[in-house]
Parts: structure tokens; sequence; C-alpha cells
């Protein structure tokens, strides 16, 4: 197994297992850099959001490894004031320019229930959807999915959607699995997408951890991705270090037993826990 090797979406698209991540990445060199890294040490899926104001950043990286189009998986967000129709086709129009590419191959909406939309956000969530599945019918878009949508969200939006979301990318690390929501997004047939798979660093300093990465001979993070990889989630680390980047693409060559992931998946909260998307204040 390695970073080639992927998850074929309800859609038959295929997406590598592992992606690279660049929330709170700043943008710059920063971000141009660390996406150059990643593409040089083997990731062929780059994450990133138009909230994370990075997009140019990350489209000059793409461009530099001159590794081509075809060969990267490319997934960029809606950002929250931008859930009409209208706004979110002009938005996604400018997401295109600025990552320079005429197409991405997964599009998701960021949040479901934005300040700004709170009094109808199932409205709105279904008039954005609308906008992307034209975007997607014209091969705009390969794949659109979701991102922080708890199973009553999925459910409003699946009343008026003619096609259902391909993935779903949630807060999933260990200590935080969202069994639940797991349960019904397999069900549907929906990919997980672990975002802060690392638990933004918090990861490093659970004691079990430390004490499993012993076991495996591998780094705390090289378990966490492996966990998740276990799990049939598709993880996004992120790093801005070299080393970092490369270290967490060395999680083919071996597997945590069954018991140490029954043990790990008993680890509650150890990592920072999935906020409530109806309480966000953004």
């Amino acid at each position: 197994m390695s970073l080639q090797e992927t998850y074929t979406l309800v859609n038959g698209v295929k997406i590598p297992k592992v992606g690279f991540g660049t929330w709170q990445t700043p943008d710059g060199d920063v971000a141009e850099t660390a996406v150059l890294q990643a593409l040089e040490a083997g990731y062929r899926h780059i994450d990133t959001a138009q909230g994370y104001h990075n997009e140019e950043s990350v489209g000059r990286g793409i461009k530099k490894s001159g590794i081509p189009r075809e060969e990267i998986f490319i997934t960029t967000k809606l950002w929250n004031g931008y859930h009409t129709y209208e706004a979110c086709k002009k938005t996604f129009y400018e997401s295109l320019e600025k990552l320079q590419t005429d197409y991405v191959d997964l599009f998701l909406i960021h949040w479901p229930n934005p300040i700004a939309f709170r009094d109808h956000w199932e409205e709105a969530n279904a008039e954005t959807w609308r906008a992307m599945e034209e975007l997607y019918e014209e091969g705009k878009i390969k794949a659109i999915g979701v991102s922080n949508f708890m199973v009553r969200h999925l459910i409003a939006l699946e009343k008026t959607a003619k096609i259902a979301p391909m993935v779903n990318q949630i807060k999933l690390t260990i200590g935080q699995t969202q069994d639940e929501l797991v349960a019904y997004c397999q069900q549907e047939q929906i990919l997980l997408e672990a975002y802060s798979p690392l638990g933004t660093g918090k990861i490093f300093e659970v004691p079990e951890m430390k004490d499993m990465a012993e076991k495996y001979h591998k780094s705390i993070a090289q378990v966490a991705l492996r966990w998740s990889l276990q799990h049939d989630f598709l993880p996004l680390p992120k790093s801005v270090t070299k080393e970092r980047i490369i270290e967490n693409t060395d999680i083919f060559d071996f597997e945590i037993d069954e018991k140490d992931m029954i043990f790990l998946d008993s680890l509650k909260d150890v990592a920072g826990v999935q906020s409530n998307p109806d309480e966000t204040d953004f």
C-alpha cells in the first residue's frame, strides 16, 4: 500500500486514501512550500478551503510541482457567507481561478449552519446544494460532499437533494470517534474524511499513545493515522515541517492489532471534540 492507494466514492471517482491538509497553514510561501513538499513526498490529494485563505498559495504549490493536474486530487470548500445559489457559483469560480485549475475533484459545504443563515439554514443548504449539483453535472466538480454535518443536517439535505453527498469531512481522531454519525454515513455510503487526525497536536500528549508508538516502533502520528485508515476513514494530516510531512506518509507497512484498536477506541475525548455546528459563531 502507498499514498497512491484509493477509496472509490459512490459515483466511481477514486480518491487517495490519505490527503494533505492545509487548515491553519499561513497563506504565502509557507503554504506553497508545504504543498510542494507534500507532493514531492508522494501525496496526490491536497485539501484546502475558501475559509483557509490559502487557495492561491496551494494552487502555486501544485503548479510548481510540475505534476500533471489529472494526477492530483484537489478538494476545496464553500465558506459560510455564500450559502445561496448565486453566491455559491460565483465564489466557486473564484476558487478555480485561485487554484489555477478548470475543475476541482471534490467540493464541500464547509459548515451546515453558519450564523448568517441560522434562521433558515435548511433552505440555504438546499439552494447551495442545487448549485453544486449543477456544477457537478457540468463536470466542474468530480464529486460533491459536506463537512461538519451531523445526522440531522444530512437528513435535512436529503429532502431536496437529487444527488446524495459522497463525502462528509468531520473531526475524527483517537478519543473522538462520533460513532452514531460514522455508522449513519457508512450505511449511506458517504466516505468519512478525518480532519485533525492528530487532534491539532493534542494526541502527542496522550501517555497511552506514547506506549503504543513504542510497541509498534512508529511515531505517535503514524499510529494515529494508521488507526484512522483501519476504520476506513480518510485522514488529512497537516504539517509545515518537511520531516513530519514525510514521516506521515510511512503508515502502510504495519497494522494495529484488534485488541489495540479496541483499546484506542476506548480513549474518550483525549484529543479534542467536534464542536456543535449549530452553535458556532461564524
